[in-house]
């Protein structure tokens, strides 16, 4: 009869081990894929802030074509286009700091090339031309693919916190040190990302 239950008591041990191991590797999966998602999401965020960047000499040309323009304000783009080009993150886990240089070095370049929107408003033949239209569009466009892809990367990080911070996947994470990641952060006070606008 003690024999019996020991079986018993055994194969019991055994069905919940099984479990047990089925519960972490599974739940281990599920935090390698939100990572990933994250990881991906915030190559997206860079890709598109690289769009903005790779437009901004085409802004600069299009006033330069201008016979007459207010050449401080170009110097000023131009700079702040290298300082930002200067600022990177190294892999896809970027730190809340990292973050704060990145999005200090896009305000200031974003802040430069408002400037020069605003010169572009004195000039009416400038502010009509096809090629500075086409690149207004452009770069609108791209403003409106960076709000999505910054609102996706906060999702993405939503979602994989969530999971390291509930229980019982907690445990898990612990375990194999999947840590708490940082997203994107308004400013107190700030209510949106900087981004180029036009008046039309």
């Amino acid at each position: 009869m003690a024999k019996i239950a020991r079986k018993k008591y055994g194969l019991v041990a055994l069905i919940v081990l099984a479990l047990l191991t089925i519960f972490i590797i599974v739940t281990r999966n599920g935090f390698v894929q939100k990572e990933e998602n994250v990881s991906k999401t915030w190559s997206n965020v860079q890709n598109d802030y690289q769009r903005r960047l790779d437009l901004i000499p085409n802004l600069v040309n299009a006033v330069k074509a201008s016979a007459d323009y207010e050449k401080n304000t170009l110097v000023k783009v131009v700079e702040e286009r290298a300082k930002r080009s200067s600022v990177n993150v190294v892999g896809n886990s970027p730190t809340y700091e990292e973050y704060k240089k990145i999005e200090a070095a896009n305000g200031d370049l974003v802040n430069s090339a408002n400037q020069l929107i605003a010169v572009i408003e004195k000039y009416p033949d400038l502010k009509t031309a096809n090629s500075f239209v086409r690149l207004q569009d452009q770069l609108v466009g791209t403003e409106r693919r960076i709000k999505f892809s910054r609102n996706d990367f906060n999702k993405a990080i939503q979602g994989y916190n969530t999971s390291v911070r509930s229980f019982p996947s907690s445990l898990v994470a612990s375990i194999f040190s999947f840590k708490v990641k940082d997203g994107f952060k308004a400013d107190i006070g700030s209510e949106k990302a900087p981004e180029i606008t036009f008046t039309k």
